[in-house]
């Protein structure tokens, strides 16, 4: 029967009965679509077995998302019949059926322990037949240890962690496979080289379980080689190698997944910046080059889908010379040929990047983002959900070829439009400060912005090399905290803006390089010029009241405006920072002439507190007055989110009406 209202009343489905039929829910009660006859019946009640099966399998979610009945951190086998996970620093193994664990190691202790869980590439991974799992044991026994003291507890305790900063000892990363029959680990040879760091990722296993797959990067991070070791005996071949003169990027936001294994078991997809953008190359798995696929000047991001049935790989990339972060879908045949864009409307129709990070609040998978590209499992449709920094999400359904079937759905912003007074951010771009390159960014203004006054403004800074401020999209949800301020600090009466200046990813190799071994030396003087250049064209902009604000290395940047250029920035807040230059308290605070702001997590292990309190001593010494905010027992993530997030923003907006609004 017709819904009381417009539109679909579920928003997911699953195929079942090989892709003739569809399964959803609503109001709690489970129903069938029949596709040829489009005849609703109710569903067949599931066993617990048969709904994990089902969940696993709606539209090929990503192996990153948590399956139905998995706790946190563990890692489904494709028979599913267990969870891997860790308990005590061992890895043990949980039925599906009846909830049992059995224990599979026994060594591991707190500074050298079995670890499951990690990014979406790196966490343990079953072979197809379920009897194996490949998993890393981390050694911290030569890693140095420095105290967190936890204020909010009864009385303070002291936790000892493991100093990763620059120049201490490492951890060492091992690679096993254990069988889960005879519990027998197999060491994974690593290799001896002088300069090998340790292994990168687990990435895989071949069809046929005859090999399981990952990478090695050597400690400068400028050679990567993708192996393949033997489950049995742990012997290790190279299939390729990756290098560069400076550093190959990796993290949780430049990272590409790299390999895309095909079905026929001896050919895979992989990504590589070699001519110094990201391409697809596809290759025999005994390391033979068969052919590149893709070429340009511009970034492939990552593969959707392949079709090898009829010869298409299917991916996200930067095409658009235009409008070089927007994001589309395009493919190309398996011979190299017949490259295609499929998406058409401006802006993102994927998003460029994922942020991963170890506080569940802040996980973000691709459910959590508006915009995305997803295949039906036969690979002959896809839905497009897009948007950009003007339009609201749009939801289409196209074929294979790009060829428009229906429009789904459009988000309605009348009411935004006219009772809220909305209006986009606007885009611009602007020189580097080399005068050649350009930069682009946003600006953000106030509902009634009145361009014959004058307004404060202040500027939003990341500036490190792992990631670009703006999605571009209609929408920030699931963005960080400090990106969704720009546009509720404009309402406030300010004009917000960021920029990505140089050393930011995705703009290709030589973009990004303008960063390497220069400390960041660049990204203020780029951030200056971009400023001068948006007030020229646009007068309403006090260039005499401007904060900064950002987080992490957006804080250290932030320090380093108010230091490097005193007499362009006025008001500083900068979170989660030790005051850059690799670490070291900066010798240049006696520069310092604005307001500044700090605000400091006591539990954050990215930028340890005793850290960040040489840099408030070296203030103290130079008679430089300072403002702290301290937030305890929060670490570099939890700071942002939840109560002491909302104090966090509500600090920022104070801080800037108290000191640029006069």
């Amino acid at each position: 029967h017709e819904p009381p209202y417009q539109g679909l009343p579920f928003e997911e489905f699953t195929f079942v009965d090989g892709e003739k039929a569809v399964r959803f829910a609503v109001e709690g009660e489970e129903f069938i679509l029949h596709l040829d006859t489009y005849i609703i019946t109710r569903a067949p009640a599931l066993s617990e077995e048969e709904r994990n099966r089902l969940v696993l399998a709606k539209n090929e979610p990503a192996s990153w998302l948590q399956p139905a009945g998995a706790e946190e951190g563990e890692v489904l086998s494709p028979d599913r019949r267990w969870f891997a996970f860790i308990s005590d620093y061992n890895l043990w193994l949980r039925s599906t059926t009846d909830g049992r664990s059995v224990q599979m190691t026994a060594d591991g202790i707190e500074d050298y322990k079995w670890r499951v869980g990690g990014s979406r590439v790196s966490g343990a991974k079953w072979s197809p037949d379920s009897f194996k799992l490949a998993i890393m044991k981390v050694d911290y026994r030569n890693t140095p240890k420095v105290p967190l003291i936890h204020y909010l507890r009864p009385l303070e305790e002291v936790e000892w962690v493991h100093d990763n900063r620059a120049g201490m000892p490492r951890y060492q990363r091992e690679l096993f496979i254990v069988d889960i029959l005879s519990k027998r680990q197999v060491r994974v040879d690593l290799g001896k080289e002088p300069d090998q760091h340790r292994f990168r990722d687990i990435l895989g296993w071949r069809a046929d379980g005859s090999e399981m797959l990952f990478t090695r990067r050597n400690r400068g991070g400028n050679k990567l080689d993708l192996m393949a070791a033997n489950p049995t005996t742990g012997s290790t071949r190279v299939i390729l190698t990756e290098t560069q003169e400076t550093y190959i990027p990796s993290g949780f936001f430049v990272r590409p997944p790299g390999l895309t294994l095909l079905e026929d078991g001896q050919r895979f997809i992989w990504m590589s910046e070699r001519d110094g953008w990201y391409h697809l190359y596809l290759y025999n798995l005994d390391g033979t080059l068969l052919r590149r696929l893709t070429e340009g000047a511009f970034p492939v991001l990552r593969v959707v889908a392949v079709d090898e049935e009829r010869g298409w790989v299917y991916f996200i990339a930067h095409a658009d010379q235009r409008r070089p972060y927007d994001t589309h879908l395009y493919r190309v045949n398996l011979e190299g040929e017949g490259f295609q864009r499929l998406t058409e409307a401006p802006g993102q129709h994927a998003l460029a990047s994922y942020v991963f990070t170890r506080h569940p609040a802040l996980v973000l998978s691709r459910l959590s983002w508006p915009e995305g590209v997803q295949f039906a499992p036969s690979k002959e449709f896809f839905l497009d959900t897009h948007s950009s920094i003007d339009r609201p999400p749009t939801v289409e359904l196209r074929r294979a070829d790009g060829t428009l079937l229906q429009t789904l759905s459009r988000a309605n912003i009348d009411g935004l439009r006219e009772e809220l007074k909305w209006s986009p951010p606007e885009e611009f771009v602007v020189k580097a400060a080399d005068g050649e390159t350009d930069l682009y960014g946003l600006l953000f203004k106030p509902y009634d912005f009145d361009p014959n006054k004058k307004y404060p403004v202040i500027e939003y800074i990341y500036g490190g090399s792992q990631a670009t401020l703006w999605p571009n999209t209609f929408t920030i949800d699931g963005q960080p905290l400090m990106a969704k301020l720009p546009p509720a600090l404009a309402q406030l009466g300010f004009i917000v803006f960021g920029v990505d200046s140089r050393g930011t990813p995705h703009r290709g190799k030589e973009f990004q390089d303008v960063g390497y071994g220069n400390g960041g030396g660049h990204v203020i003087p780029d951030h200056v010029a971009a400023l001068k250049q948006l007030a020229e064209e646009r007068p309403y902009m006090d260039l005499n009241r401007v904060g900064i604000y950002g987080y992490s290395s957006g804080g250290s940047f932030t320090l380093r405006a108010l230091l490097l250029a005193p007499d362009v920035y006025h008001v500083g807040v900068a979170g989660a920072t030790a005051g850059g230059w690799g670490g070291r308290v900066p010798q240049v605070v006696d520069n310092l002439k604005g307001k500044l702001l700090l605000i400091l997590a006591t539990s954050d292990i990215n930028i340890f507190f005793a850290e960040s309190m040489k840099l408030v001593d070296a203030l103290i010494q130079a008679d430089k007055p300072y403002d702290l905010l301290v937030i305890p027992d929060q670490d570099h993530f939890s700071s942002r989110v939840g109560r002491s997030g909302r104090y966090m923003q509500d600090a920022i907006r104070r801080y800037f009406q108290e000191h640029l609004k006069q």
